[in-house]
């Protein structure tokens, strides 16, 4: 394959770009329902096309989307209302649960009592003494 032997600029690419232009699609009117379509294609609206019907359905099936949308539509509130009412009881339920009391301390249970005695360390000058005998 051929390559460039030198970068294209940013002035060369913009020009080349600019000569590009998007054009208008061709467009008419639906003899049948009146609305805009593109040309030499089938009206979305009412189905029709030159002269006669090309799809019966269309117009059915519009309907049923709609109303099926619509369905939808229905369902996800009746969930969404159902989640909310879940999260309303489980704080209700968690504001009536509440903490078990502590139990009381003993009167001669206290700190001081619960410690334990350590066995006493040995000296670190009687471990340097016994180290440089040695």
């Amino acid at each position: 394959m051929a390559t460039p032997k030198k970068r294209t600029g940013k002035a060369s690419q913009a020009t080349r770009r600019a000569n590009w232009k998007g054009s208008i699609p061709a467009t008419t009117i639906c003899p049948n329902c009146k609305t805009v379509i593109l040309t030499h294609t089938v009206c979305p609206e009412c189905g029709y096309y030159k002269n006669g019907f090309a799809s019966k359905k269309v117009k059915a099936t519009k309907v049923e989307k709609i109303e099926s949308k619509a369905e939808e539509i229905k369902e996800a509130e009746v969930v969404a209302e159902a989640k909310v009412e879940e999260k309303v009881e489980e704080k209700a339920e968690a504001k009536k649960t509440t903490r078990k009391p502590r139990a009381k301390k003993a009167e001669g249970e206290t700190k001081e009592a619960k410690t334990t005695t350590r066995k006493p360390r040995a000296k670190k000058a009687e471990d340097s003494d016994k180290s440089k005998e040695a």
